[in-house]
């Protein structure tokens, strides 16, 4: 059967086993996705590091790469880690190393990188054998206590080595740094935040175990982002997203006007939303300009340096700036929502969406664990010394037996430990004793050595049992985590943009890499002005030829102009319009296109293609390309005999891709789309039998299929119009002279039903006359 699966069983010795191939495939697929979101995708809450992470900085450690010591190029870096624990090609972990470098990306770098490390442009760092490479004092931090059994150890992927499960993390790594990361049916976007505010939060639940969001978001009142910018979110949709650990925040580049003089001024941007590309933003607000999309601003410049300095030259000296920066936020990343989902591994196994105070008290417990960890290796150190001291002390107090014992006894070892009676680890210490330790201070060091040991082991057991003395010890650490890494006590509590840039402009670069970095504003309430409100008002004349070449020409010409257009080309669309106008393309696929008529291209070329400003199949053909109005209707008629009447105010499209409005039959196409008046509609079909029908037995919708407007033996719609019963139908013959039956009775029927014979002299192309 299709569906049972062989499969090697081991229990019979390399045969066979059925199995559904719907539990083999599900079985192997769980497999994959727990691995995914283990071992690759999610970060664990403890130290905020995913495996690859992970294993960079252990193994950057065990190439001895400290702050104060040489670099080492990244090539020998990757290997490092490739080699012994992370086997997932070199590119995934040399991208790994260097973002940890990019300040612009991490806001505590991990990593001291020297070469070229990519840049907030988007360009990518250098091969990996250009760059040379350093842990930093935040990474040696979050190693600190490796080397005293703070974690446990597992076997790396070949079992030739051993790598930590999870880091001892000095500081809350997760929300310090942030993270990001998408696994199987699950995705992770951590913002990044400040140590401090974190530290001052953490110190708040170790007092408050059942401390509220609300306080814990009065010590952290937001991220704060490398780039820095201005978060311009509310406090509750920030309390909200801390307290699910969902939640989106709205971030704005930070600018101010600078004046030029005479009147004259300009806008200079000097920070960005986190993860915007500055080239990208550049091209995006010069899309916009030259698209005349953004009427009152006529330039964009990048004048960046090392820091970041956009200007934009407004129209006009009249341009109001904030409307013009309210406009800018609207069309461009200069406004960004980062979306938060806090979804943390929870003890490096169960995957969890986690608030603010989740996420701390698990780094807190982590803390507390590496404490007792780390308490109780020193202890058992102390005990071993202790031991060793005691039988030092011994030996001293019996020097010449001693002495006497090594240079005559065969077992000396044997003998001390039976006459003294000594320890097998004393024995050995005393047989290995050199003789430079034996002059007449030793024995007083040793003493005072073994009362420090005492009392710091009295310490660590009340340490150890005592859970207030505990919590007491991370508090001194959280401390000393602050002044460390965290901004001084000057630069606390000060989040306002205005002070923060005020503090930036009066330091400059001595401004504490520790201090926040991105203030908080209310956004100012303006109304923005419609674009098309913006476009200075001038008559054209809008001109499509058959090819589909469209141009505008400026004024309203006369429509019987001689006009130029490409070999084998004429005009098909020609009407008058105005720059504020908006024109609607209908394809023969039932989708409609909106055009600006302040983007059509000029008149004095040929035009463009329209396929080139619509996103149109290649296998539609446009039907119809009339003036948008807002208050219109217009009927919608299929080859198939179906249609329906839209009104023009649904029927505009937001994008280039269009909106699909008429849905159609198999084999079926677009084949009317007129103007709508009047209170009755004439149906003609290819069989040149015409219905005319009440226009109240049509639907009216913004979308659909329709309904059947005439029924067909064989062929299919040749044409259909709306029309006034009272002023009968009108048509031009075959010597352009206008005929009109006014006496449609012969004709009126019920919607749907076959009709009769076109009247006599109806033209032979079976079409109503568009007038």
């Amino acid at each position: 059967m299709a569906d049972i699966l062989d499969i090697p069983g081991p229990e019979d010795g390399g045969g066979t086993s059925a199995e559904t191939l719907r539990r083999a495939l599900g079985e192997r697929y769980l497999t994959y996705a727990l691995s995914t979101i283990t071992n690759r995708a999610l970060p664990d809450a403890r130290d905020g590091l995913k495996p690859v992470h992970r294993r960079i900085l252990y193994a950057m450690r065990g190439l001895k790469l400290d702050p104060g010591g040489s670099f080492r190029k990244c090539a020998k870096i990757v290997g490092e880690v490739m080699g012994n624990y992370h086997p997932h090609g070199d590119q995934a972990i040399y991208d790994a190393l260097a973002r940890l470098a990019q300040d612009f990306n991490v806001r505590y770098p991990l990593v001291e990188g020297q070469g070229n490390f990519g840049n907030i442009d988007g360009d990518n760092p250098a091969a990996q054998r250009y760059t040379e490479a350093r842990l930093t004092a935040a990474a040696m931090a979050m190693l600190d206590g490796l080397a005293e059994d703070a974690v446990n150890f597992r076997p790396n992927y070949d079992g030739s080595d051993s790598e930590p499960e999870v880091l001892p993390a000095a500081f809350p790594n997760l929300l310090a740094n942030g993270s990001s990361g998408i696994a199987v049916g699950m995705a992770t976007n951590i913002p990044p935040h400040n140590v401090g505010e974190l530290c001052d939060a953490a110190l708040h639940l170790i007092k408050h175990p059942n401390a509220t969001v609300e306080t814990l978001v009065d010590l952290v009142p937001g991220p704060d982002f490398p780039t820095g910018g201005v978060m311009v979110e509310g406090r509750e949709a920030i309390v909200e997203a801390y307290r699910t650990g969902r939640g989106a925040f709205r971030t704005r580049a930070l600018w101010h006007q600078e004046d030029l003089g005479r009147g004259q001024w300009q806008i200079v941007v000097t920070e960005i939303p986190y993860q915007v590309q500055k080239s990208k933003l550049v091209e995006r607000i010069a899309e916009l300009v030259n698209e005349k999309r953004l009427p009152i601003l006529a330039d964009v410049r990048d004048e960046s340096a090392e820091d970041i300095r956009l200007v934009l030259e407004p129209r006009a000296r009249t341009v109001d700036p904030q409307l013009l920066m309210e406009m800018l936020f609207r069309q461009s990343d200069l406004e960004l929502r980062f979306n938060m989902n806090m979804n943390v591994l929870i003890d490096g196994r169960v995957p969890q969406v986690c608030g603010l105070r989740e996420v701390l008290r698990a780094f807190l417990d982590h803390r507390r664990d590496v404490l007792q960890r780390r308490s109780q290796h020193r202890l058992e150190k102390i005990d071993h010394r202790l031991e060793v001291l005691e039988g030092y002390i011994v030996a001293f107090l019996n020097l010449d037996r001693v002495i006497e014992i090594i240079r005559t006894e065969d077992e000396p070892k044997q003998v001390m430990m039976a006459e003294f009676s000594l320890t097998d680890v004393q024995a050995e210490a005393i047989l290995n004793m050199r003789l430079r330790s034996l002059r007449k201070l030793e024995e007083m060091e040793l003493r005072r050595e073994r009362d420090a040991l005492v009392a710091e082991r009295a310490e660590l057991v009340a340490l150890l049992g005592s859970e207030e003395l505990q919590w007491k010890r991370i508090s001194e650490q959280l401390r000393e985590t602050r002044k460390t890494f965290g901004a001084p006590a000057s630069f606390r509590g000060i989040t306002f943009v205005d002070d923060i840039t005020a503090l930036k402009a009066e330091h400059g670069e001595a401004y504490p890499k520790g201090a926040r970095r991105t203030g908080f504003a209310d956004a100012p309430q303006i109304e923005l002005v419609p674009a098309e409100a913006l476009i200075e008002r001038e008559p054209i004349t809008v001109v499509c030829s058959k090819m589909g070449w469209i141009r505008a020409m400026k004024g309203h010409i006369a429509l019987d102009s001689e006009l130029k257009f490409k070999d084998g080309d004429e005009a098909r669309f020609l009407f008058h319009a105005e720059t504020t106008d908006k024109l609607l393309v209908a394809a023969t696929n039932g989708r409609f296109f909106t055009l600006g008529c302040d983007k059509l291209p000029g008149g004095r070329g040929m035009g463009e293609p329209l396929r080139l400003m619509v996103d149109m199949a290649n296998d539609a053909e446009v039907v119809e390309l009339m003036l948008h109005r807002p208050e219109g209707k217009l009927l919608l008629a299929s080859t198939s005999g179906e249609g329906f009447v839209a009104p023009e105010a649904e029927l505009i499209a937001q994008t280039r891709g269009g909106k699909q409005v008429m849905n159609l039959s198999a084999g079926a196409r677009v084949h009317v789309v007129r103007p709508l008046a009047g209170d009755h509609v004439a149906v003609v079909g290819e069989n040149r039998k015409m219905l005319v029908f009440p226009l109240d037995e049509m639907p009216v919708m913004a979308r659909g299929k329709g309904v059947r407007l005439q029924k067909y033996k064989d062929g299919g719609l040749s044409d259909a119009i709306g029309l006034t019963l009272a002023d009968g139908l009108s048509w031009k013959d075959g010597g352009g002279r206008t005929r009109t039956e006014r006496d449609l009775g012969e004709w009126l029927g019920k919607r749907a039903t076959t009709g009769r014979m076109a009247p006599r002299g109806f033209p032979r192309d079976n079409r109503f006359a568009d007038g």
